[in-house]
């Protein structure tokens, strides 16, 4: 009968220091998976903000264009002359 006693406590002894080392490392697991959320977050905040600038290059590209035209429009009218 002791011996059973005996069993069934190591046992649970084994259970107890397993349980508790399962939930140091889902912890762990858990700040793990929180930073990985805000990296996210991060990325898709600076993917947002690289397509606004990439939109704001594009028309300043397309505005420079307009405004090399319009210096090649002056210097062929100042050329006729």
């Amino acid at each position: 009968m002791w011996v059973w006693i005996a069993v069934v406590a190591v046992a649970l002894v084994v259970l107890v220091v397993a349980g508790t080392r399962l939930l140091g490392r889902l912890r762990v697991l858990e700040r793990a998976a929180r930073r990985l959320r805000h990296r996210q977050e991060q990325a898709l905040a600076l993917q947002a903000k690289a397509e606004v600038m990439q939109e704001t290059m594009l028309a300043v590209q397309e505005r420079a264009e307009r405004a090399q035209g319009t210096v090649e429009q002056i210097k062929a009218g100042l050329g006729r002359r």
